[in-house]
């Protein structure tokens, strides 16, 4: 195979040698329609005729914005690349102060949403964009252009001919796509990434994506506005993976036994909620059933890889994935072998557990500004340890500074942020990408994440508190959804937590317990308040004195991106948490 360079090769590659039917897939009307690899191109092209005629060229800003992952964004995506148009993606349910920053910084001439609810989003700032010229929607519309008109147009000979010449001007190293980063604090940063920023990446991590050649199909449902599942999209292109896009969160169960897919990628928010359903079925079994479920649950949790744990144990294991793992691997469509887990920090329990009932969860670790990937797990060669996110890619060079900072060099890194040199000069100095996590490589040469160094704090008595760690453990709890952890220049830490409702509720009616309806008179109740101080006590006991929380207050709100409490990539927004809980936390400290 001809090896790419700019991002469009890989349809253009495909296309020429190795054209798959059904390559690119989405749900319409209940029905899987598919295009092939060929299909793509003509359609790309025929897009891209329309975009010249608009008079879009070189060095344009466009954007996309979609509810949902679908082929339209990969048609267009393709046909603005191949013509040296720049891709700005947009998440879907950022605020329209963000929507309006980003178009007017980013220049953008042209925009394309994927419904009537986004399309009212842009109208409702579209008069405050100076340079947003023209909308159009992916869905068809009655008050809007639709996208489908633009794509069955066939693209004249003397257009493809300047398409063409277009593209062999179009340099490796040429900007490709500016991201903007969703972001915990501040106005949004557009992470300028090239061609080569991406492609080197997708080649690199083609090594660890543990599916032959035209061999398999995939699951995308996480936003492809985001470089992690962009890249990967690329990388099912380059691997020849049938890709299909789920219809929402919502329906991947369904999807996947649908489609019977091998391999997905996931957030951990996601593989916990998973976890969580699970558990409460097996809460809900009798007799010898029930024990038996969580005799494999308590095995599973103490897997390690490659035999570790001895022949006993390996002889254990394949009795419960026969008698009930194979139940938990048949309810995610049968063939699902390798979940790709990035964009936070993930439990080791759940990649245990997962991993044990015979679905490999490998962890990964990258940012935007990174395209995104510098190091991910693989089961193959011994490549995988649980607790840690993985070996570095080829290419991909990282160095611990003295903080512990880590700190990351090679041809993944961006070309810098968009109009902010001096953000850009903050974080690249000698050519390292300064990452702002905190971590370390082991002596195997695994790399393990200890916190993000912005988010770690000092208490009044000068002990160090890192917070993601002590997040991560409180939320093994099934009763505990989310939580923030406090205490910045204050005597102790405390957490502010969003408690699994569904669980409590699971857990009261089965304990003989009569709960409030309301979720503001559940987190009062004498029963919750004292189940949730025994499950933090229990992993208290993990830490020093001085990391124990002495102290919680429970929300009654279910934290969401669209209410501020989670940025797009479900990360926590604490500085708007706290904003929001202001009251809780002086309660705490009074």
């Amino acid at each position: 195979m001809n090896r790419p360079s700019r991002l469009f090769d890989f349809i253009d590659i495909m296309s020429k040698n190795n054209s798959i039917d059904k390559a690119v897939n989405s749900k319409f009307k209940g029905k899987w329609m598919g295009y092939s690899t060929k299909e793509v191109k003509q359609k790309g092209d025929s897009l891209s005729c329309e975009l010249i005629s608009l008079g879009i060229k070189k060095g344009d800003k466009i954007g996309i914005i979609s509810t949902t992952n679908r082929t339209e964004w990969v048609i267009t995506d393709y046909a603005i690349s191949q013509i040296g148009a720049i891709n700005v993606p947009i998440y879907p349910n950022i605020s329209l102060d963000d929507y309006k920053f980003i178009f007017n910084h980013a220049e953008v001439k042209l925009c394309f949403v994927s419904d009537k609810d986004l399309l009212k989003k842009v109208n409702a700032i579209k008069s405050k964009c100076k340079n947003l010229n023209k909308v159009y929607s992916f869905d068809k519309l009655n008050d809007c252009d639709w996208f489908g008109s633009l794509i069955e147009i066939k693209c004249p000979k003397e257009i493809i001919a300047k398409i063409n010449l277009t593209k062999k001007k179009i340099k490796t190293n040429d900007l490709a796509t500016i991201i903007y980063t969703s972001g915990t604090t501040g106005v949004p940063k557009g992470v300028m990434l090239s061609h080569n920023n991406i492609v080197s990446n997708v080649i690199a991590s083609q090594k660890r994506l543990p599916l032959g050649y035209f061999q398999a199909k995939a699951l995308s449902f996480l936003p492809l506005c985001h470089i992690y599942e962009r890249m990967l999209l690329y990388l099912y292109f380059y691997s020849g993976t049938k890709i299909y896009f789920a219809e929402s969160l919502e329906t991947i169960s369904e999807n996947l036994n649908e489609i019977n897919p091998e391999f997905m990628t996931a957030v951990p928010r996601l593989l916990e909620k998973l976890y969580d359903k699970i558990i409460t079925k097996g809460e809900n079994l009798r007799g010898i059933k029930k024990k038996l479920f969580f005799w494999a649950v308590n095995l599973g949790l103490k897997y390690e890889p490659y035999g570790k744990n001895g022949y006993l144990y390996e002889i254990q294991l394949f009795i419960a994935r026969k008698l009930v793992f194979k139940k938990w691997k048949e309810a995610l469509g049968g063939n699902l072998s390798t979940i790709s887990s990035g964009s936070a920090a993930l439990q080791p329990r759940l990649a245990r557990i997962f991993t044990a009932a015979g679905i490999t969860i490998a962890e990964g670790y990258g940012l935007t500004e990174t395209s995104p990937v510098i190091s991910v797990n693989d089961m193959r060669r011994n490549q995988l340890k649980i607790g840690s996110v993985g070996p570095l890619l080829d290419d991909v060079e990282v160095k611990i500074a003295q903080d512990g900072e880590i700190l990351c060099k090679g041809p993944n890194v961006m070309m810098g942020y968009y109009k902010d040199k001096k953000k850009t000069n903050e974080v690249i100095k000698d050519g390292y990408f300064h990452t702002g996590d905190i971590g370390h490589i082991d002596k195997e040469g695994f790399l393990k994440i200890t916190d993000r160094k912005k988010e770690m704090f000092k208490t009044s008595g000068g002990k160090y508190i890192a917070p993601q760690v002590i997040e991560n453990s409180m939320k093994q709890s099934i009763f505990i959804d989310q939580i923030m952890v406090i205490g910045d220049g204050k005597k102790f830490p405390a957490g502010i937590i969003q408690p699994n409702f569904d669980a409590l509720k699971n857990w009261a009616e089965k304990n003989g317990h009569a709960l409030p309806k309301k979720n503001s008179d559940i987190i009062k109740s004498k029963e919750i308040l004292n189940i949730i101080s025994e499950e933090i006590d229990l992993i208290n006991s993990k830490f020093g004195s001085w990391e124990m929380l002495k102290d919680y207050r429970l929300t009654e709100d279910i934290w969401s991106v669209d209410e501020g409490h989670l940025t797009p990539t479900m990360k926590l927004k604490r500085s708007s948490i706290l904003e929001k809980y202001r009251e809780l936390f002086e309660s705490i400290y009074s």
